[in-house]
């Protein structure tokens, strides 16, 4: 109920702010105007002050709006009679008039126009107010809702009659966790949502027309990973968001181009089929395809750069080349941009703990996710729900890019969760104008974690470390060991430029050091002049104090290596060592704290062929959730403990419950089975029915 109180009065002070935006523009106009026109007056015979000559030029452009607005409707109605033709010439003339009548209203009698330069006034001012408020109108999401009702009752006028069987739309929420989401809900911030869960409505609680259920991912907590698990079937070997292959001597990295290609096509390969959307699908700002013949902002294809469909199918050029879109998104752009600026100012001068560096071009990285990813995605979304499409998959990544450096539980951050339940809002109104019903199902493809940088609390990186437990030399000043948020990746796919940083190139530059790499809160060290994964005993031979030095740190929760003797064993701190075999939710070990199927996901982990030498998790306050990032984030995911690992499922009553009472859904592998059963319900796209495969040993 609060939230939708809260919806209406934001609608209330929108609609204000606009009003007195207009007025502003047609006072600035009007003082230009008596400037440049030497038959019309502000200022008495005798002169005034400048504060007068505002104030009066305010008066008239107040009153002539009002009458504009009040009086026009009436003659309108009063001339319809009127010949066309007639009727256009006296538009001008009676604009002119109810200017006279509004400076004739100015209780100090200042101001004075002749009748034939009123009607020039009157024309410019009608034009200047239309434009702005054209121009502000743009970004309110009915006026633009309106308008594709519009271009869908165009359309569906030239088109055949849909299908009767519903579509689905997957919206995914990225990086939204299940605790964010239902404290978002109980807070307000997202009415749309909380309806749907039969949380509040304008006239109270209502029966909810969705559930809500969580689930876990995999060790590899992030979008690169579960993603490919959703759309694709398929986490087999994704051990990290980054990581380094000995066999091909490269370093992957889930959100460049070339990588995502690979791990989608690694993934076709083993599941044996196509994807979630092989059938009259759409992905929309994916990493991956899914499988879908349309495709738009999907960086596995970006590498296409001379090819035909990714050049059609890109997705902004059809976005921006509607003027009102470009004006639109281009305000919000701008908006966004000084918002970030704005808010980083505020939590500089407060000195707000924990904080990681929000310049350089990060305000234009964050506008582009908050604001334009988001503009294009839905568009692009709510054609697809016009044209009538089976099934589409859409991602949304601005909570995520702020949750990194704002924290997960910020007060930017929960802005940005009122503006995504509005584009679910906008996305449910298009449905209804839809030439077929849909299902509305949307999720996250992780959670994240809050806590200060590990570089933070102690003054080292993760990398700094290594050297020193490996006897090499540290710098004396720690380097920052830079995000890799799906943000970034996308602005420099949109500009084509390589998604590459300095300190992930493709080869490593000494084979003789180790290549040290994170993951949010999971680090990968590796030693490339080794071919294979190295075991404990060889790197205690190597490196006698490495392992020693990592386990007992206290930023550290736990290594995974292998051990000739038990296959994997799990080290933690003051000398524990436990095989990877031997663990479980009982008996956790050095994992005790990580939350339940902490040890399956370990082992698991264990098994892909390029797991790194040494699997590094960070400490984890299981008391406030709070976990120590290798990267500079201050909202983290990519490993294990805290909320990272939990993200959530909101799906139609009207489909059938995702697993059984009592059991959990667990891994994204077994969400692309749940989303492929709901599809199956529907007579959607007929992705392959038959049993699904055993996981496959490495």
């Amino acid at each position: 109920m609060r939230g939708v109180l809260k919806g209406r009065w934001r609608r209330i002070v929108s609609q204000v702010g606009r009003s007195v935006t207009v007025w502003a523009v047609s006072t600035v106009t009007m003082l230009v105007l008596a400037g440049i026109l030497p038959d019309f007056q502000l200022q008495s015979a005798d002169g005034d002050s400048a504060t007068t000559i505002a104030v009066t030029a305010a008066f008239a452009a107040g009153a002539f709006g009002v009458l504009s607005a009040v009086v026009w409707p009436l003659l309108v109605r009063l001339l319809l009679l009127v010949p066309a033709l007639v009727l256009g010439l006296l538009v001008f003339f009676l604009n002119g008039a109810l200017l006279l009548v509004a400076l004739r209203l100015n209780p100090a009698e200042r101001g004075a126009v002749d009748p034939e330069t009123a009607v020039v006034v009157a024309a410019v001012m009608s034009a200047v107010a239309s434009a702005t408020g054209a121009a502000l109108a743009v970004r309110d999401d009915d006026a633009y809702r309106r308008r594709l009702y519009r271009l869908a009752d165009r359309r569906r006028r030239a088109l055949p009659p849909g299908p009767v069987t519903p579509g689905t739309v997957f919206v995914q929420l990225d990086g939204v966790g299940h605790d964010v989401l239902t404290g978002a809900v109980g807070k307000g911030l997202m009415p749309t949502v909380s309806r749907w869960l039969g949380h509040g409505s304008a006239d109270g609680p209502g029966n909810p027309t969705h559930r809500l259920t969580p689930w876990r991912t995999d060790w590899s907590s992030q979008t690169g990973a579960s993603q490919l698990g959703i759309l694709h079937g398929s986490t087999f070997d994704i051990p990290a968001f980054r990581w380094y292959e000995k066999d091909t001597q490269e370093v992957m990295v889930s959100n460049r181009p070339t990588s995502a290609a690979e791990l989608q096509r690694r993934a076709v390969e083993r599941t044996g089929d196509g994807g979630l959307l092989t059938v009259d699908g759409a992905s929309r700002g994916n990493l991956f395809s899914g499988g879908a013949d349309e495709q738009a902002l999907v960086l596995s294809i970006a590498t296409r750069r001379r090819s035909r469909e990714n050049r059609s199918r890109a997705g902004y050029f059809a976005y921006f080349s509607d003027p009102a879109n470009a004006v639109r998104t281009a305000l919000s752009f701008v908006a966004e941009a000084g918002r970030e600026i704005g808010q980083s100012t505020r939590a500089r001068l407060q000195k707000v703990r924990p904080r990681v560096s929000r310049g350089g071009l990060y305000p234009f990285v964050r506008a582009f996710a908050t604001v334009v990813e988001r503009d294009v995605v839905v568009a692009a979304v709510m054609g697809d729900l016009l044209a009538g499409r089976t099934a589409v998959y859409a991602d949304l990544v601005a909570y995520d890019e702020v949750a990194h450096h704002s924290g997960p539980m910020s007060r930017d951050a929960e802005k940005v969760l009122e503006r995504l339940d509005r584009a679910l809002a906008l996305i449910e109104k298009v449905a209804e104008h839809a030439p077929r019903p849909y299902r509305i199902v949307v999720l996250s493809d992780h959670g994240q974690s809050p806590g200060e940088t590990f570089r933070a609390r102690y003054g080292l990186t993760l990398g700094d470390l290594v050297r020193a437990g490996c006897g090499l030399p540290v710098p004396r000043r720690a380097r920052r060991t830079r995000s890799g948020a799906e943000a970034r990746a996308a602005v420099r796919a949109a500009l084509h430029r390589p998604v590459e940083e300095e300190h992930e190139q493709r080869r490593p530059a000494r084979r003789s050091e180790p290549i040290v790499l994170a993951s949010g809160n999971l680090g990968l060290i590796s030693f490339p002049d080794v071919h294979h994964r190295m075991s404990k005993e060889q790197i205690d031979a190597r490196h006698p104090a490495l392992l020693p030095t990592l386990a007992n740190h206290p930023g550290i929760g736990f290594l995974l290596v292998r051990s000739e003797e038990h296959g994997g064993v799990v080290l933690g701190a003051n000398g524990a060592e436990v095989p990877v075999d031997q663990l479980d939710d009982e008996h956790p070990g050095p994992l005790a704290g990580f939350g339940p199927g902490a040890a399956e996901a370990v082992r698991r982990t264990h098994s892909f062929p390029h797991a790194a030498d040494i699997m590094v998790n960070s400490f984890h306050d299981p008391a406030d959730g709070e976990v120590l990032a290798f990267e500079e984030q201050i909202g983290s995911h990519g490993g294990l403990g805290g909320a990272q690992a939990k993200p959530f499922l909101v799906s139609p009553l009207a489909c059938s419950a995702p697993v059984d009472e009592g059991e959990d859904l667990v891994g994204a592998e077994q969400v692309h089975r749940v989303l492929r059963r709901w599809l199956r319900e529907t007579a959607g796209p007929q992705v392959p029915i038959e049993a699904e495969p055993e996981e496959r040993a490495a």
